[in-house]
């Protein structure tokens, strides 16, 4: 018979010098430079990419806002890598709060613009000023509607508002980065190309001529991006949106070298796409069996996260995680979902 063993996981070996301790800085590419800011939340960092640029520096992200952040720029400012140059130019590639929060902080330090795809600005824009009743009123119905249990709505509640407390107030104004557009920085051409599911319109960078792709938080070498279904959007497809936007990046050479926000550079970029694709299809399969009898969004984030369903701080990631596969499914017609207060999906 042959081998009915599973294989092991793949995870990409990674291809870069020791990954910089906070506030120090390691060299990728001559005029690549990398710093590794912590997070108090997993996955416990975000990576900082430099490029040379305009007699400076084009940062790529810029971490929460905070003392302890800010503290860490200044150390990572002043090291002997960046030798004294001032950021010229910043890109942010989404409006999540690891990458956006200290943007206005830094734009107001060097007198300079975010670059960021539009979608992305307004995005970030409207959660900032969206904090009040009427919002957290959405929240609850969202999650009541999902099934969750009243103590995690209490826990919703009283925990309120969170994007303004790792966001700090943003610029008025932006530079619009836009998908097949080409961005010189340093004096070569950088072509944007945009990715979806885990934020709207996400802007990773490519040079053909340095073999390198900044991949933001849409290819990650060891975990899928978390894709979530927001209540702002309830009939959206974002893991539909993730798998195709992911085909896009098959155009690129598999031994392009990978640059993640979070974990290693790696290569095989072919591979990772495969894994990532496999990844959701295993998913998808669970949570259509686990359908046979209707379940309610919450009790099938049960059958697809049976450890962390229960934790309050992860409840609202394993729904939204949860009701982008139901969604899909749904779009596949291999689901269907029963109306009421609190719906129940089955299978078709």
């Amino acid at each position: 018979m042959p081998d009915q063993t599973p294989p092991p996981p793949y995870i990409p070996r990674p291809l870069a010098p020791e990954a910089p301790p906070p506030g120090e800085i390691r060299q990728i590419q001559p005029g690549l430079l990398r710093a590794r800011m912590p997070l108090p939340f997993a996955p416990g960092h975000v990576n900082i990419w430099f490029l040379e640029h305009d007699g400076g520096w084009l940062a790529v992200d810029t971490a929460i806002a905070g003392r302890t952040t800010r503290a860490l720029w200044d150390e990572v400012l002043a090291r002997p890598e960046l030798g004294g140059r001032p950021l010229t130019a910043l890109l942010v590639t989404h409006f999540h709060p690891d990458h956006i929060g200290l943007t206005g902080w830094l734009c107001e330090r060097f007198g300079i613009l975010p670059m960021m795809t539009r979608i992305e600005w307004l995005m970030a824009r409207a959660l900032w000023y969206d904090s009040g009743p009427d919002m957290m009123a959405q929240q609850i119905g969202h999650y009541t509607r999902s099934g969750c249990p009243a103590d995690y709505l209490t826990f919703v509640e009283g925990r309120g508002a969170l994007y303004q407390r790792s966001v700090g107030e943003l610029p008025r104004s932006f530079h619009a980065l836009k998908d097949g557009r080409a961005v010189t920085i340093g004096g070569s051409a950088w072509r944007v190309m945009t990715g979806a599911g885990h934020s709207p319109d996400m802007a990773t960078l490519y040079s053909a001529e340095r073999g390198v792709l900044i991949s933001a938080d849409q290819i990650l070498p060891r975990i899928s991006p978390y894709i979530g279904l927001h209540p702002g959007e309830p009939e959206a497809d974002p893991l539909g949106d993730f798998l195709a936007s992911n085909e896009r990046f098959l155009g690129l050479p598999e031994d392009t070298l990978v640059l993640p926000s979070h974990g290693e550079p790696f290569r095989t970029l072919h591979r990772r796409l495969e894994i990532l694709a496999a990844h959701h299809a295993e998913r998808l399969d669970t949570l259509a069996e686990a359908c046979r009898e209707p379940l309610t969004a919450y009790e099938a984030a049960q059958v697809l996260f049976p450890r962390a369903a229960g934790e309050m701080g992860q409840i609202g990631f394993t729904v939204g995680e949860t009701l982008a596969h139901l969604r899909r499914l749904q779009r596949q017609g291999r689901l269907v979902m029963d109306p009421g207060e609190v719906p129940r999906f089955r299978a078709a």
